[in-house]
């Protein structure tokens, strides 16, 4: 049951995954930007950091899986699918996404086998992290509404 949404939840979301998405861009830069940064747009100021431009796309991105999130993954568009099949058709969404920002932006050599093979290992790890995380996350949802109707059930 998702209550109403005010625009600034949206943003809230929308920044959250933002933050989250720079901070790991960061780290990476850290350690490989300089070498990256010969081969892939996203790392094109080295260790220096991360320009406009890629701060701008990523939250392009950022801005698709919020979206993408409240299609898939509430009730407020769809009401009659599966769990899985939402997460599937999410996390299809998000990757066809950087498909997209991969050849338009050039986040990395299109032709590259290695580029596309370490993206889809990288893709599946990060899609396993969230899914467990999801999950964690609906158990505590679940715990939480049982003991708000063990407590509605005594009243």
């Amino acid at each position: 049951m998702d209550d109403r949404k005010t625009v600034f939840e949206y943003i809230r979301q929308l920044f959250t995954t933002y933050g989250i998405m720079v901070v790991i861009f960061i780290v990476i830069n850290l350690f490989i930007g300089d070498e990256a940064g010969r081969v892939s747009s996203l790392f094109a100021l080295g260790v220096a950091g991360l320009s406009s431009a890629t701060l701008l796309e990523l939250l392009l991105l950022a801005l698709i899986i919020t979206v993408a999130q409240n299609i898939f993954l509430t009730d407020i568009i769809i009401r009659n699918m599966a769990l899985i099949v939402r997460n599937i058709l999410f996390f299809a969404a998000i990757m066809a996404a950087i498909i997209v920002f991969v050849i338009i932006f050039g986040w990395f050599p299109v032709y590259n086998a290695a580029a596309w093979i370490g993206f889809f290992i990288s893709f599946a790890v990060c899609t396993a992290i969230s899914a467990v995380i999801m999950h964690f996350e609906e158990q505590a949802e679940n715990k939480k509404m049982q003991e708000a109707l063990r407590r509605f059930n005594k009243q």
